[in-house]
């Protein structure tokens, strides 16, 4: 790597310590989640919904195509730090532009090596999400304390999101995105299905985003608590019936808050096809006309809803690839069926 190689500590909330090679020039501290996917990383590493967080990466192996611009997701990384068991120094892809040293060194993420991520995975399964430290091994006790006492962090959305306005695409059917932190990804394939995109900063008024005059209204995924973003949802509350809505992850959150559901903290964070700490609370929705259209095998959480009263659904997961499953491209020509189009 670019910065040489130190003992350090990862120092959860519960007392635990898990000790291993600390790479990076800052200490990290955040909320501790971690993710099962075996591929993607750099995708996951430049995910703005991450903001924030330090990530623990269960799969051993990281590292092992390199890294390419071509795969972000975001303009930077935004994680407090990561956690790896084995980095790989010798990357072999022929896409690979800089190593994964490199680019963590460039992003300015601390990285612990060297440890037992399933042993880490296992414990947040069991406790749920727990505050933690990435420091220096020889770091006294009482100021890894003090850094675990840090509050946490509201509003991550206002980092992410992009500072002004910009378009993307030359399709038929205009849509206004409202970016919590959306993926580079999400706007290729919004776009992908002959759309024109105008990508809105997370605070734009209803008014401003109507005056657009666009077909669809798209809201983003992003980092965070929903009920930080009260302002939002007030705005969100003003679009809806003007426009054909669609939301996904943080945007799906927001739609149920701004319908009149609720949402409740997850006891650990979901990050597979799915990347919430959040979900919406099936009891709220009672006395509102709304389908659940897609349920979690694994914990039963509500991953889709559709709004009978007005066209405008949402789902939890992430219906688009990098990293991410396919086959969910019906949910994309839905939307642009609801704005007129024929498929």
């Amino acid at each position: 790597m670019q910065t040489i190689a130190r003992k350090g500590k990862l120092v959860l909330k519960d007392g635990s310590v898990y000790e291993g090679e600390l790479y990076g020039k800052r200490n990290a501290v955040g909320e501790v989640v971690f993710t099962t996917g075996m591929s993607g990383y750099q995708e996951t590493l430049t995910d703005p919904s991450f903001c924030g967080q330090i990530v623990v990466m269960t799969y051993p192996l990281v590292g092992n195509y390199g890294t390419n611009d071509l795969f972000n997701q975001g303009r930077k990384s935004f994680f407090q730090g990561y956690v790896i068991s084995e980095l790989c120094d010798h990357p072999s892809n022929w896409r690979c532009e800089k190593t994964l040293e490199q680019f963590l060194d460039e992003q300015d993420v601390p990285v612990l090596t060297g440890v037992d991520t399933r042993a880490i995975t296992r414990k947040l399964r069991n406790y749920g999400v727990l505050q933690g430290v990435i420091v220096p091994a020889e770091m006294p006790q009482e100021e890894v304390e003090k850094l675990l006492a840090t509050p946490e962090v509201h509003d991550q959305v206002a980092t992410v999101t992009t500072p002004e306005i910009y378009t993307l695409g030359n399709g038929k059917y205009h849509v206004a995105v409202m970016d919590f932190g959306i993926k580079q990804n999400i706007l290729e394939y919004l776009a992908s299905f002959d759309c024109h995109l105008t990508v809105f900063p997370a605070y734009t008024t209803a008014e401003e985003i109507l005056a657009a005059r666009p077909d669809g209204i798209f809201l983003a995924n992003g980092p965070g608590d929903p009920k930080d973003l009260q302002p939002i949802i007030e705005e969100v509350k003003k679009l809806i019936g003007k426009k054909p809505i669609f939301g996904i992850c943080l945007g799906h959150q927001i739609l149920a808050l701004a319908n009149g559901a609720d949402t409740f903290k997850m006891k650990f964070v979901l990050i597979s096809s799915q990347n919430h700490g959040y979900a919406v609370d099936e009891k709220s929705l009672a006395g509102l006309n709304v389908e659940i259209t897609n349920i979690s095998l694994n914990d039963g959480t509500i991953e889709g809803l559709r709004y009978l009263d007005h066209p405008s659904f949402a789902v939890q997961y992430h219906p688009e690839a990098s990293p991410g499953p396919g086959g969910h491209e019906y949910l994309f020509k839905r939307f642009v069926k609801m704005m007129g189009g024929q498929n």
